[in-house]
């Protein structure tokens, strides 16, 4: 329990106005005895406001207000508490936000999801970096070339495959105990990519894994939207973007340990072991999808609107992967050959460039729902592809600024356009729809990655990322042209078949 007294000498109007029920972004009030308010709504396990008044007998009275509360977001009550606490001090002014609450008010049950759903979120973001983070020192252990790394990271994709099988097999069985399944035998088979005796292995092993991971990511972002307030839905996918960012920044972290020996990048392999018991304990108090259990007794047949949305999505994901993919996964690469940065070096640069991107993604989320998810997607699409392909041509101070640019205003993307892949489609083909755009996505990513691969062998990195540029293009005129505005809406007037009858 959290506790925060403050002490106040207000007039007859400030003491009735505390004598008022709160009903703010954070906390809805019912007053229950004299002076002495609980919650009815907001995330609290626990809430309660209690009044000592002191009357001065001369139009001033001393007021001590005190509140206790526990929220219900499990992990990460430790960060969120104390801004809670100055937010219950000192209420904002009427239409104005802190700059990290949700949009909407959230019940106990969807912060406390939602504060599991980010947990996972980290191992997930663990997960999906590994390989590309480990890839260049295990090519120098069993001494490949630039273009074996880019088959490799392109083989790796294939297993997609799982996560499509799993996401339409989420559909059917419940989101709740696929995810679960795909975190622990996630963790279990990374593991294994320690034991690797040459590229393949390790390919192989992480394509297994890579598969898992993909399946851990879709559930969390189709959980998150069934069960987070309309006027959210992008503020908490940013959120989940900064908390798997979190894990793919443990391994950037963990990566000076590749340079105590040629071997020693398979320590990384091992850490997700040490996040099994974590998952046992979340999987005893996660619930089921409440959008999931209102609507598994009753499927209505897809129609052309959902098929036209399927298209619109693959394409989108697959133009953006095949930019993305080799301007994330050869940036190691990149640094150690081209600019002849070392294993703690590229730790360095990393941290430095990619820790901002929590500002971009935090800002996008709001934006996205308060105004609107088109503009943020297209400002993050050009920004961010421009700065990325400066950044690959320059060196020096340039290229950490161009870098630091294009992490910030390209994150505005993962809120903006990452939402609509749940919000999109109905309850009972979102898994399996998702499954289908993230293969197509994959396929577009090895494309990428063989084409990069390719032309870097023949030209500079900065033009190979150049040419690549014309995908992120072409998507932001689709998101101008072609997708609807969603933000506010509730998934069942996007999607009217999920309305029961």
């Amino acid at each position: 329990m959290a506790r925060l007294s403050t002490t106040r000498v207000v007039d007859a109007d400030g003491l009735e106005r505390l004598r008022q029920p709160r009903d703010d972004h954070l906390v809805l009030e019912n007053e229950e005895g004299d002076d002495r308010f609980v919650a009815v709504g907001g995330p609290f396990d626990r809430y309660e406001r209690s009044l000592s008044v002191d009357d001065h007998g001369d139009g001033r009275t001393t007021v001590v207000e005190t509140i206790e509360f526990s929220l219900a977001v499990p992990v990460w009550k430790v960060l969120i508490t104390p801004l809670a606490r100055r937010a219950l001090r000192h209420p904002p002014a009427p239409g104005r936000l802190p700059w990290w609450a949700p949009p909407d008010r959230f019940d106990p049950r969807a912060a406390r999801v939602v504060a599991m759903l980010c947990t996972m979120a980290v191992l997930a973001g663990y997960l999906g970096t590994l390989i590309s983070q480990t890839i260049t020192f295990a090519a120098d252990e069993f001494d490949r070339s630039k273009s074996a790394q880019g088959v490799t990271l392109a083989a790796v994709r294939v297993g997609v495959v799982i996560a499509v099988a799993m996401t339409a097999l989420a559909d059917r069985r419940g989101r709740r105990p696929i995810l679960l399944a795909a975190a622990l035998a996630g963790c279990v088979v990374a593991a294994t990519g320690a034991l690797a005796p040459d590229l393949w292995g390790l390919g192989l092993s992480q394509s297994l894994a890579r598969g898992l991971s993909t399946s851990l990511a879709l559930l969390i972002g189709i959980m998150a939207a069934e069960e987070t307030p309309a006027a959210s839905r992008a503020y908490v996918a940013s959120v989940l973007a900064m908390t798997a960012a979190l894990g793919s920044g443990m391994v950037v972290w963990l990566l000076p340990l590749a340079d105590l020996d040629t071997s020693a990048w398979r320590l990384l392999y091992l850490v997700p072991l040490l996040a099994v018991p974590g998952v046992v304990v979340i999987g005893r108090n996660l619930p089921e999808s409440r959008r999931y259990q209102a609507t598994r007794s009753f499927r209505r047949p897809p129609d052309a609107t959902q098929q036209s949305r399927l298209v619109l999505l693959a394409a989108t994901f697959f133009l953006i992967a095949m930019f993305a993919a080799p301007a994330s996964q050869f940036q190691n690469e990149f640094l150690r050959d081209e600019r002849g940065f070392s294993a703690a070096r590229i730790t360095l640069f990393q941290l430095t460039v990619n820790t901002p991107a929590g500002i971009g993604v935090l800002v996008a989320g709001r934006l996205a729902d308060t105004r609107g998810r088109r503009i943020v997607a297209t400002i993050g699409l050009l920004g961010g592809a421009t700065a990325t392909v400066l950044r690959y041509g320059a060196s020096g101070w340039p290229m950490w600024v161009w870098g630091v640019v294009g992490t910030i205003v390209g994150a505005a993307t993962i809120p903006s356009l990452g939402v609509y892949a749940p919000e999109l489609f109905a309850t009972g083909r979102r898994g399996t729809n998702n499954g289908r755009v993230t293969v197509v996505a994959v396929a577009g990513s090895a494309i990428g990655l063989l084409l990069a691969g390719y032309l870097f062998d023949r030209i500079s990195f900065g033009a190979t990322f150049a040419i690549l540029a014309v995908a992120p293009l072409v998507v932001a005129i689709l998101v101008l042209v072609r997708y609807p505005e969603t933000a506010r809406r509730e998934l069942e007037d996007i999607n009217p078949e999920d309305r029961v009858a």
